[in-house]
């Protein structure tokens, strides 16, 4: 019998072991942070963030020429047209969004199932229009891995998927905080999209938003 984890007249047995999950899964990522172990579960969050850049310019009635991802958990999506103060803003926003997202379908196997079906999907998408041969190899490899997953959930008492999609949602939940920091706080980057944004938004309240984001 699979785990109710939907926090339904909270907390039962079954709801406790899920917000104790979220809870160790924050402890792991945030211990493993700059080891290579999460690396690929990195380079998905950068994946994710690269494509909500993607899908405001493609909202916006804007082009998407490409995306890159690259070893060194940077990405680039290259664009034309569309809303570029809508766009810019979509990377953070977006990981934050899917993070969410990804955690509320981790908590019926149903939705779990939707879930890596569309991660899946949007991979393949993204394969064929990849910039840079690493981005492509990530996608492949990402895809075999939900299969795999897919497969032990169906075929074995193993049953991951839940676990696997709670995981790259807790991933991007803490991804998007520490891009905002990476980015505005420590200065690790010589540009980011929040000082192009600031560039074209010049309101002294940016800083202020972002610190609330």
């Amino acid at each position: 019998e699979m785990e109710d984890w939907q926090l339904q007249q909270c907390c039962n047995h079954d709801q406790v072991t899920f917000i104790a999950t979220i809870g160790a899964f924050i402890f792991v990522i945030l211990a493993l942070w700059r080891t290579p172990l999460l690396t690929p579960f990195k380079l998905i969050t950068v994946f994710l963030h690269e494509a909500s850049h993607a899908i405001a310019c493609k909202l916006t009635c804007g082009h998407v020429d490409g995306i890159k991802v690259h070893a060194n958990e940077g990405g680039v999506t290259h664009t034309r047209g569309g809303v570029y103060w809508v766009i810019l803003p979509a990377g953070y926003l977006g990981s934050s969004f899917w993070g969410m997202v990804l955690v509320l379908a981790s908590t019926n196997i149903v939705t779990a199932r939707i879930a890596a079906a569309c991660l899946a999907v949007a991979l393949l998408i993204v394969l064929f229009i990849a910039k840079n041969w690493f981005l492509r190899g990530l996608c492949i490899g990402f895809i075999i891995f939900l299969a795999l997953v897919w497969v032990l959930q169906e075929t074995t008492k193993f049953h991951i998927l839940r676990y696997v999609i709670l995981f790259i949602g807790v991933m991007n939940s803490l991804f998007s905080v520490y891009d905002i920091y990476d980015d505005l706080i420590s200065r690790r980057v010589n540009s980011s999209d929040a000082e192009k944004f600031a560039e074209i938004c010049p309101c002294p309240c940016n800083g202020m938003a972002w610190g609330v984001i």
